[in-house]
């Protein structure tokens, strides 16, 4: 069977495409020129009968054929790479720079903290930068390549990104030990946990977290009647009033433990969240960038 002459180095751009959206963007990636870029687009549209990219309200978007090429397009990128690569295996004990990490707050003592603590035994000479994200900035900085992997709750991680899911957990409630919330057995009602004032941990500074996402779901809201960016001032605010903070399961279990503090359950109502390790897809087949993810996954299912 004879096959129509096709110039695979098409398939690279159209990778970048896929994950850049962006004609512009997908030429600086490339170091190549706008109309370069535009030129390749346009030999694929007739190489594949399909405008594949068509232009939306925020940028390029992909056609439903383009949406079932993706996958395989990025697998055939990947492994041409791997396949030219004459790199060795990766060595954790000789390997060097940086690696960037963006994940909430409330994972930094339970997941971040054996993880470095296992970062510094295996790769001394790595360093590591810690960067405090919420969900949206967590992708944004993933996309302009300022960070390496990010770990958090996502819904749903975008098709341009590689993820795979870490743990589900559970929000639980936390106050001070002689609260009047404390002195009620088993499961607080949501009516009853919303009636008193609450602290909330947002880091970006929107007076908003996971529980607040969940309430307008069901319609309903909190008072916020204090915000702070980190959980460094959470367990003074709790031991000294009748707030009520609302964290991740982890996270309140370690200041629970650590500041004579109390968690309560949630009721039923109120889901679990589902916490991903993301990167950008192009270091899919990285075998540093690999090794860094298992250590990662290692971590949060250690804790």
């Amino acid at each position: 069977m004879k096959y129509p002459a096709f110039d695979m180095n098409l398939l690279l751009v159209l990778s970048v495409l896929f994950e850049e959206r962006s004609v512009t963007r997908t030429g600086k990636r490339l170091g190549r020129t706008q109309s370069a870029i535009s030129n390749s687009l346009k030999k694929l549209r007739d190489a594949l009968g399909d405008p594949l990219l068509v232009r939306g309200p925020d940028g390029l978007v992909l056609t439903p054929k383009a949406m079932a090429m993706e996958q395989h397009i990025r697998t055939i990128v990947n492994l041409t790479e791997t396949c030219l690569s004459d790199e060795t295996a990766f060595d954790p004990v000789s390997a060097t720079g940086r690696c960037r990490i963006g994940a909430p707050d409330r994972l930094s003592l339970p997941v971040m903290l054996p993880l470095f603590t296992t970062l510094r035994a295996k790769a001394p000479n790595m360093d590591i930068d810690l960067i405090t994200t919420d969900r949206e900035q967590a992708l944004a900085m993933l996309d302009e390549d300022r960070l390496d992997l990010a770990v958090g709750w996502f819904d749903r991680p975008p098709n341009r990104f590689g993820a795979c899911h870490l743990f589900e957990e559970a929000l639980v409630g936390l106050c001070r030990r002689g609260h009047p919330l404390a002195k009620k057995r088993g499961k607080v009602d949501l009516k009853t946990i919303l009636s008193f004032p609450h602290l909330v941990v947002s880091a970006a500074n929107d007076r908003k977290a996971a529980f607040d996402t969940m309430l307008s779901r069901q319609g309903v809201e909190r008072h916020s009647a204090i915000s702070v960016s980190n959980f460094s001032a959470v367990p003074n605010l709790l031991l000294g009033s009748d707030l009520v903070g609302v964290y991740t399961q982890r996270v309140a279990d370690v200041l629970a433990r650590d500041f004579d503090l109390t968690t309560l359950k949630l009721p039923t109502a109120i889901p679990t969240l589902d916490h991903y390790l993301v990167w950008r897809n192009r270091y899919d087949a990285d075998q540093r960038h690999i090794w860094l993810r298992d250590q990662v996954a290692t971590a949060a299912s250690n804790t």
